[in-house]
C-alpha cells in the first residue's frame, strides 16, 4: 500500500499534471494507493507553516511515497534536507517519478545528493530569468482545489450530471474541466510513462561543481 502527496507550484507543475504522472506509475507499477493529499498551501511556506503535510506523513509510517518530483516536497533546500531525512528515518520510501528512482535507506548517498542539486539548479536558473509564463503552467480553474475530490467521483464511475449536482456547480463548466484535464484518462491510468533505465546514472550525472571564472 502507498501514499500520494501533491503540491500544486506556478514554477514547475500543476496538479493534475502531477496526478497523471502518480497514476500512471501506480497503474503500471501495480502499486495500490491508500491515501493521497494535494495540497494548495502557498508555494513560498516554510515546512514550519505547514502542519497538515507533516501530521500527514507522520500518519503513515513504513509507506511508500509516491511524488511526481523531488520539488513537491519543497524547493527549498533546507526544508528538503529535512523532510528527506526524517521520511526515510521513518523508513518511507521516496519514488521520484520523474526522475525514475526509489529513495530508501539503503540508497546511494549521491543518489540523493544528485537529486537535491539537481533542484538547486532548477531554482537558480529560474531567479535568473523569470520571463513569460512559467514552463508547465496552465491557467488555474475554480475546480483545482477539488481535483482528488473529482477524480474520486470518476474512479466511482459517477456521471459529470451527478458530480455536478453534489458539487453544486454547473454541469457544462465540470464537464470541459474533466475535458481539457484529460482527468478520466488520468484517474484511469491511461496515459503512458517514459522512464530512462538509467535514471540513477543520469541523476548523477547531472550533479555540477563551482567553477573559477577566469579572468
Amino acid at each position: 500500500m502507498a501514499i500520494s502527496y501533491i503540491r500544486p507550484d506556478k514554477y514547475f507543475e500543476g496538479a493534475f499534471e502531477q496526478l497523471k504522472l502518480i497514476n500512471t506509475y501506480a497503474e503500471a507499477s501495480q502499486i495500490v494507493i491508500a491515501d493521497e493529499m494535494v495540497d494548495h498551501t502557498s508555494q513560498n511556506n516554510r515546512l514550519s507553516e505547514r502542519p497538515d503535510v507533516v501530521k500527514f506523513f507522520k500518519s503513515h509510517n513504513n509507506r511508500d511515497l509516491l511524488i511526481s518530483d523531488i520539488w513537491v516536497l519543497s524547493s527549498n533546500i533546507t526544508d528538503l534536507l529535512q523532510m528527506c531525512a526524517c521520511l526515510l528515518k521513518n523508513e518511507i520510501r521516496i519514488h521520484v517519478i520523474n526522475a525514475g528512482v526509489i529513495l530508501d535507506q539503503q540508497s546511494d548517498v549521491m543518489l540523493v545528493l544528485g537529486l537535491i542539486d539537481e533542484l538547486r539548479q532548477q531554482v537558480e536558473n529560474r531567479e535568473k530569468k523569470l520571463i513569460g509564463r512559467p514552463k508547465g503552467s496552465r491557467s488555474s480553474s475554480k475546480f483545482d482545489p477539488y481535483l482528488d475530490q473529482i477524480i474520486s467521483y470518476i474512479r466511482e464511475e459517477m456521471s459529470v450530471s451527478a458530480m455536478a449536482r453534489k458539487m453544486n456547480v454547473s454541469r457544462s463548466s465540470l464537464k470541459d474541466y474533466i475535458e481539457s484535464r484529460e482527468l478520466k484518462e488520468v484517474a484511469k491510468g491511461l496515459v503512458t510513462l517514459d522512464v530512462s533505465e538509467d535514471a540513477k546514472r543520469n541523476v548523477i550525472g547531472k550533479i555540477t561543481c563551482p567553477q573559477i571564472e577566469k579572468k
